[in-house]
C-alpha cells in the first residue's frame, strides 16, 4: 500500500504544484487549504505524513502541529518562508520532524520525505525489541511507552527517540553531532543546540532519575549504567 501525504497550504498554486509532484512520485495526497480544514480532514492511521505551511489564516501551522501531536505521531514537515532560528526551534519544540524554508527545490523536499519514511521503517523494526528496564525506568517499544517506577510518563516522539538512542548505547559517550544525525537525520537543518534542549526536557520527565543521563563537558552525553 502506498504512502499518503496531506498537503496543508493556503496558496493554491503551491498546493497544486506539490500535489502534482508527489502524485507523479507515487504518493497519495490529501489537500487542505488552511489549518481548520486540515484538522477536519485528518484521519489517524490513514495519513502517513503532513506537509504543513506555517503562515495560514484561521489556524496557523504551529497551532495545527501542536493539536496534531495531541492525537497522533504522524510525521510533520513544516513549510515556511520564515527562516529565523526561533521559528525553527518553536516548530521542533511542538513536535515537527523537519523544516523546509521557501523557496525550496521539490527534489530536496522529496529527499527529506523519503528519508523520513526510511526512518519510520527503521523505527518500526527496532520497536520489536524487548522492554528495557533499569533502576525503575522502563522503555516498552511495543507500547511506545516510558514508565518510571511503574507510572507511564508522557514523552513527545523526539524525546522518546532521544532516550531510546541513549539507552541502546548506554555507557557510550555520544557526541551532539552523533545524536543529531541519528535522532533527527543527516539532513536536519536546525541548530545543534536542539539536542541540549531535548536532553533538558527528557531529564525533567525522568525526575529523580535525571542523573542517569550524564553530560560529557564539551562533547555530548551518555546514559550511565552502574555495573
Amino acid at each position: 500500500m502506498g504512502k499518503t501525504i496531506m498537503i496543508v497550504e493556503d496558496e493554491l498554486k503551491m498546493r497544486r504544484l506539490l500535489v502534482d509532484y508527489l502524485s507523479h512520485e507515487g504518493y497519495e495526497t490529501v489537500e487542505a487549504a488552511n489549518g481548520l480544514e486540515a484538522m477536519q480532514r485528518f484521519e489517524p492511521g490513514r495519513i502517513d505524513m503532513i506537509l504543513l505551511d506555517i503562515m495560514m489564516p484561521y489556524m496557523d501551522g504551529f497551532a495545527v502541529c501542536k493539536a496534531m501531536r495531541e492525537k497522533s505521531d504522524v510525521r510533520i514537515v513544516l513549510l515556511t518562508a520564515k527562516a529565523e532560528e526561533y521559528d525553527k526551534l518553536q516548530g521542533y519544540g511542538l513536535g515537527a520532524d523537519d523544516y523546509v524554508t521557501k523557496p525550496f527545490s521539490p527534489k530536496v523536499l522529496l529527499a527529506k520525505i523519503k528519508a523520513l519514511f526510511k526512518r519510520m521503517d527503521t523505527e518500526a523494526a527496532a520497536d520489536s525489541e524487548a522492554t528495557i528496564r533499569y533502576e525503575g525506568l522502563e522503555m516498552d517499544p511495543d507500547a511506545h511507552e516510558i514508565r518510571l517506577d511503574g507510572r507511564p510518563i508522557p514523552f513527545a516522539r523526539k524525546e522518546y527517540e532521544l532516550l531510546q538512542y541513549l539507552l541502546r548505547n548506554r555507557n557510550i559517550t555520544l557526541s551532539r553531532e552523533q545524536i543529531l544525525e541519528q535522532v533527527w537525520g543527516f539532513d536536519y537543518e536546525g541548530d545543534i543546540r536542539t539536542v541540549d534542549t531535548h536532553i533538558k526536557r527528557v531529564r525533567q520527565k525522568l525526575e529523580h532519575k535525571s542523573g542517569l543521563i550524564a553530560t560529557v563537558k564539551g562533547y555530548g552525553y551518555k546514559f550511565e549504567v552502574r555495573r
